[in-house]
């Protein structure tokens, strides 16, 4: 592949790694976007030309080879110059404004954010910490290519690994297999992820990968045989059917046979299921055909037929699966379309393409579900910017991310405040609290913290919690530690406690009873002049209740208060029926914990 030139080449010369770059990848711009790419290469080039790399090169080349990845992915020019900047505020004297006043304030921003992102300190000790850490990437950006441009750096570091210390190495595997990787699947971005994850077991478990890789090597010949029979079949009977179709075989990626023997508990060379076929057709209904010929040309295994066609994966990736027995061998085949086969190669980056350097291709999001979270948009014309905007709303949900001074990643609901996040640290910590520090700064204690801000805890050996306090956090953890000490520590608390409780029921009481009082009125008729009789009015109420202004919501009536038409009423989120319906002076309804954050608006429907 051209691309190889480039991603591996020995060449160190500037013009000459030029060269190699528009020979591979020169068709796919115009003049104006190589005139601004080579403007960045000489930019990057004047000011790192006496800079070299722990490994003896110059610190251009791997900028290079970044943009070189980006660009086989095929971004936009805009993200390729990024991925070539992505490190020049690690070079001394660059400023943002230079960068700004030469390439505009859009690659400056993505260049900044990455540099955000290759400062942090990543700590992920358990599969929870780093989704955290995850979403907090998600939550620092404002832009879905500084991911991009990201997980392209990563990709080269970890293809030129072998040049750092054994130890390190470890560090760096370890990183990309809990954070780089399951991000780029959640982006559906296949191809790098399976490269990330087999380069991870590469440097994290040498010996393994060892083994795969000598069991997957060996009788090559003979495998190519074996496939290419099975491809020749597939041709023949897809022909008869007059469907054109493209079959290409390959051996599973590593990673993914290691996770097999992991499962199923046996060496690799007991796994049998290391091939697989992927046929590329035109259509849906060609997919469906093409699974049939194959199910008709080997019989299926029990159990390992799946359609992510119709039920696509949560990144949006497509393909039927089938696993058949051929020549007494498991054999896994995938079908799928090309536009499926681009989504799975590029995943969203897909959806950030340009056509000839012109225009923009319409972000097509009906078919994206990542995260299983994207509600269905608005048909209209939307940027990438707004895209973006609302993955990352859907992504982070009512949750922020901010960092301890040792660079962990803190999830807290949003609204947070800084005596939530030191009782998250520890209950000790949370209890000594004086003030807080957020990137460096005094704020105040019940101030809600921001995205991203690392918060640092002062405290005094004497403080200790407060009912101010008590009345301003956020999280159940620090409410009921503060609750706590409190009853323990304070005599009178818990009397205060209770007699502001019964206030309040007696404050509900008495405004049902005026409600009450005041809807008897409302049902007297007045005597008419004629000296006629009094009349009852027709009902207000419909008996139906509006939620949220609607009526069309499953609820149910609380059978502890029994609430009836015109009563006031209150309800909250219940899993098993929907919204649960109370009278505003329920006992039982005041007493239920955190009920304040799952209240919704309710009232009953008048005629």
């Amino acid at each position: 592949m051209a691309f190889d030139l480039v991603s591996n080449s020995t060449v160190t010369d500037e013009k000459e790694l030029l060269g190699q770059f528009y020979l591979s990848f020169g068709d796919s711009f115009n003049d104006d976007e190589k005139t601004l790419f080579s403007k960045a290469w000489s930019f990057l080039c004047s000011k790192t030309a006496s800079l070299m790399r722990n490994c003896g090169k110059p610190y251009y080349l791997h900028p290079m080879r970044v943009a070189a990845i980006l660009a086989q992915s095929k971004m936009d020019m805009d993200c390729i110059v990024c991925g070539l900047l992505h490190s020049i505020f690690e070079v001394e004297g660059i400023s943002k404004e230079e960068v700004e006043s030469n390439f505009g304030s859009v690659i400056t921003k993505i260049v900044s954010d990455t540099s955000k992102i290759t400062g942090m300190k990543i700590n992920a000790t358990s599969i929870q910490q780093a989704d955290n850490i995850r979403k907090m990437l998600f939550a620092m950006i404002d832009d879905v290519r500084v991911i991009l441009v990201k997980l392209a750096d990563r990709l080269d570091r970890m293809r030129n690994l072998k040049s750092i210390e054994e130890k390190k190495q470890r560090l760096v595997a370890s990183e990309v297999i809990d954070i780089w990787a399951p991000l780029a699947d959640r982006l559906g971005m296949q191809t790098i992820k399976n490269e990330l994850e087999d380069l991870s077991l590469k440097y994290s478990n040498p010996d393994v990968f060892a083994q795969i890789k000598a069991i997957v090597s060996q009788k090559k010949d003979e495998r190519d045989n074996y496939l290419d029979k099975a491809v020749q079949s597939i041709y023949k009977s897809a022909e008869k059917a007059g469907i054109k179709v493209s079959v290409s075989s390959r051996a599973k990626h590593f990673y993914s046979i290691y996770k097999k023997m992991q499962k199923r508990n046996v060496p690799p060379s007991q796994l049998y299921d290391l091939l697989a076929l992927r046929i590329i057709c035109q259509t849906n209904a060609e997919c469906y055909t093409l699974i049939g010929i194959v199910h008709g040309l080997w019989k299926p295994m029990d159990g390992r037929f799946k359609d992510y066609i119709a039920m696509p994966k949560a990144n949006g990736y497509q393909s039927l699966h089938t696993t058949v027995i051929y020549d007494g061998r498991p054999l896994e085949i995938q079908i799928r379309t090309e536009e499926m086969h681009n989504q799975a190669e590029h995943g969203v980056a897909s959806h950030w393409l340009y056509k000839k350097g012109t225009n923009h291709d319409k972000v097509d999001v009906s078919n994206l579900s990542i995260f299983n979270q994207l509600q269905t948009l608005k048909d209209e014309k939307l940027s990438d910017e707004n895209f973006f905007a609302e993955l990352k709303e859907e992504i982070l949900g009512d949750e922020i991310f901010v960092f301890t001074p040792k660079g962990d990643v803190v999830q807290l609901p949003a609204g947070s405040n800084a005596i939530d996040f030191a009782y998250y640290v520890h209950s000790a910590v949370g209890e000594k609290i004086v003030g807080a520090k957020a990137d460096g700064k005094i704020i105040p204690l019940t101030s809600p913290l921001k995205n991203t801000q690392i918060i640092e805890v002062i405290t005094n050996p004497k403080a200790h919690p407060t009912e101010n306090q008590l009345k301003a956090v956020h999280t159940s953890k620090a409410r009921q530690k503060i609750h706590s000490w409190l009853s323990a520590n304070d005599p009178t608390f818990i009397d205060r406690v209770l007699e502001e409780q019964r206030a309040k029921e007696l404050a509900l009481q008495n405004e049902h009873s005026r409600s009450i009082q005041e809807e008897k009125r409302r049902k007297k008729r007045t005597v008419s002049p004629d000296g006629g009789n009094a009349k009852k009015i027709d009902e207000k109420f419909t008996g139906k209740i509006k939620i949220d202004g609607m009526t069309n919501v499953i609820f149910k009536l609380a059978g502890c208060c029994n609430p009836k038409p015109g009563d006031v009423i209150t309800g909250y989120a219940n899993t098993r029926n929907g919204i649960m319906i109370h009278r505003a002076d329920c006992l039982t309804f005041n007493r239920i914990t955190n009920i304040e954050h799952r209240m919704v608006n309710v009232e009953w429907e008048t005629k």
